[in-house]
């Protein structure tokens, strides 16, 4: 019997990296899986893989940052799955390494849309159903940069700040209603969204310096397994936690 037997989750950001990582972990645990994202023809390759492997699950198209995306996931888990157990806010968004000094309004609002409210427009949706069916686990995926702020630009130091004390707000708000909010705090991890050249060059070089204290990076899988505990009853008492999975990067 797997880890999340009977469960249903809703994974953002799955058509690459962590999120699809999540994804796949969670449907061969025995989750019911809706993995949300923009591009559909991953998604598609994504589903295909899962129900190869004899696991369930259902692909929405769409965007955190579009209200009727969001509540088409949380529709669509309902609909296909009877309810709605977990959701793993995952999508996110670089911001180049800019300084604070080049931000322009545009990049900041792209960044928080994404960032902070598209967890947050999770949160308003999924908390009444949750609360209805007397309880459900949220995961957000933060960053190391929401407790450090030498490792990317203001945007998204800032965003990842941001949504770290939404989501433990969640989880001190609704623990008597049986609904458990944890943070996973990645340092740097190998994926599609971390391999950009289109970055400031004083961002860049001032995050190099607290980049050569760096052990090692992260695998995907390795922080779909935290996820996975996170998600699970098996974390019970774990509740408003936030995660570092860094190798130690952090702690110097």
């Amino acid at each position: 019997m797997g880890r999340l037997e009977n469960k249903v989750a809703v994974v953002t950001g799955a058509s690459s990296g962590m999120g699809e990582a999540i994804a796949k972990l969670f449907a061969s645990e025995g989750a019911s899986v809706v993995a949300m994202a923009r591009r559909k023809e991953r998604l598609d390759d994504l589903i295909k893989e899962i129900e190869a492997g004899g696991g369930k699950a259902t692909a929405v198209a769409g965007d955190v940052t579009i209200e009727e995306d969001v509540q088409n996931s949380i529709k669509t888990a309902v609909d296909e799955y009877g309810k709605l157990d977990i959701v793993i806010s995952n999508a996110g968004l670089l911001d180049q390494m800019t300084p604070v000094a080049d931000v322009t309004d545009d990049l900041w609002d792209a960044v928080f849309d994404v960032n902070v409210k598209g967890p947050m427009r999770f949160f308003r949706a999924a908390i009444p159903l949750m609360e209805e069916a007397g309880g459900g686990t949220f995961v957000t995926v933060s960053s190391l940069g929401g407790i450090k702020c030498g490792i990317a630009g203001s945007t998204y130091i800032a965003s990842k700040h941001a949504v770290l004390g939404l989501a433990k707000s969640v989880a001190y708000m609704y623990a008597d209603k049986n609904i458990r909010s944890n943070v996973i705090a990645p340092g740097a991890v190998m994926t599609e969204m971390g391999q950009t050249s289109d970055t400031s060059e004083r961002g860049m070089e001032r995050a190099q310096l607290t980049m050569a204290c760096m052990p090692r990076m992260g695998e995907a899988s390795e922080i779909a397994q935290l996820a996975l505990f996170l998600a699970s009853d098996e974390s019970s008492l774990v509740n408003g936690a936030v995660v570092t999975a860094d190798a130690g990067w952090g702690a110097g």
